[in-house]
């Protein structure tokens, strides 16, 4: 677990931190006590959870693409940060299909962008890139996949992924003056509340609750790796506090559940229904869709065994949180003490 102290005064740089883990992740930096400067487009749902807590007026926001090199390097510079946390992404497996091209510039030349940044700065010590678990090689075997196994991911998005892990991996390895520890953290799916993202699974379940309606599941069988979205940005913190002090820990790293916790779509949905309550049903929702892999999971073996580090909630603890912060919404309460209740929760909280 991160160290509360240590980001008290530190200069972070984040990019997409208007998007849905970018929000919560400038909302802990911020009650941390850190100097944030967000770089990304503008939100990319309405509503966002980035204005629903205001955080343009917490920390300083900046509205820019990273695929303009010379608007990112103006304020990268101006901002002279000690650590950045590289989010700014497509995220989206369909969009990928959709906009191939404006994904790779997105995902690999926007992490060029930052690479290119982060090496010609005096002041950068901890440099995170966020990717993804669709980077591998994926064999629908039963095992989850090590930082060892093959790059390859399958479709537009994860290829592109697993493009910007070889960029930053080539980064890492070729240039010697660069001051700063490289790293990347590959991270399984991410639930949570305050996302209303299209074409993801529990955004989906509370939109149809919200309207009491059934719940409409495209990929009920397809076996995914989640986990509240705690569990990453706490990782993400945890490693770049590290290697901000022991430059040999820069690396590539899985983040994701225990193996008990990569469910079926359709079982997640099916605890979403039964801490919703008020009825809640779901059928499963026949079209034709993209190929997406069906069965994945993650072996984080390495960051535990370097770290210490181990997931804190389950599965029905996550969804507990979820459907918890999606009801004060609902009821038009503040959003800003349910989640410090969860942050406070999930560090006091073990295994």
């Amino acid at each position: 677990m991160t160290d509360k102290k240590f980001w008290r005064g530190k200069e972070v740089f984040v990019t997409g931190h208007t998007g849905f883990k970018g929000a919560w992740l400038t909302f802990i930096l911020n009650r941390f006590g850190a100097t944030v400067t967000g770089y990304a487009l503008e939100p990319p749902t309405t509503p966002s959870l980035f204005e629903l807590l205001s955080l343009d007026k917490k920390i300083n926001s900046v509205i820019g693409d990273v695929r303009d090199f010379d608007t990112l390097k103006k304020t990268f510079d101006a901002s002279r940060p000690e650590i950045v946390i590289h989010m700014a992404a497509q995220p989206l497996v369909l969009e990928g299909y959709k906009n191939p091209a404006a994904t790779y510039e997105t995902n690999v030349m926007g992490t060029v962008n930052i690479l290119e940044c982060v090496r010609q700065s005096d002041s950068v010590k901890s440099f995170l890139n966020v990717t993804t678990d669709k980077v591998y090689h994926n064999n629908e075997w039963a095992w989850g996949y090590r930082e060892l196994d093959t790059l390859d991911g399958i479709d537009p998005y994860s290829n592109s992924k697993s493009c910007a892990e070889l960029v930053t991996a080539c980064y890492r390895r070729s240039f010697d003056k660069i001051s700063a520890a490289i790293s990347t953290a590959r991270a399984g799916n991410v639930i949570g509340g305050g996302d209303f993202a299209d074409f993801r699974i529990v955004p989906d379940c509370v939109r149809a609750a919200l309207a009491k309606e059934k719940i409409k599941v495209r990929n009920p069988n397809s076996v995914r790796p989640y986990q509240h979205v705690l569990e990453p940005l706490f990782a993400y913190m945890m490693i770049a506090e590290a290697q901000y002090a022991d430059k040999t820990l820069a690396d590539c790293y899985n983040v994701g559940p225990d193996e008990s916790d990569c469910v079926t779509t359709g079982e997640l949905v099916k605890i979403f229904c039964e801490h919703w309550g008020e009825g809640l049903t779901w059928e499963s929702l026949t079209m034709n869709l993209p190929r997406e892999a069906n069965f994945l999971k993650l072996d984080c073996s390495k960051i535990k065994a370097v770290f210490d580090w181990s997931p804190r909630w389950n599965v029905a603890r996550a969804i507990e949180e979820v459907v918890e912060w999606t009801k004060v919404y609902q009821a038009g309460e503040n959003l800003s003490v349910c989640m410090e209740r969860q942050i406070k929760s999930f560090m006091e909280d073990e295994q």
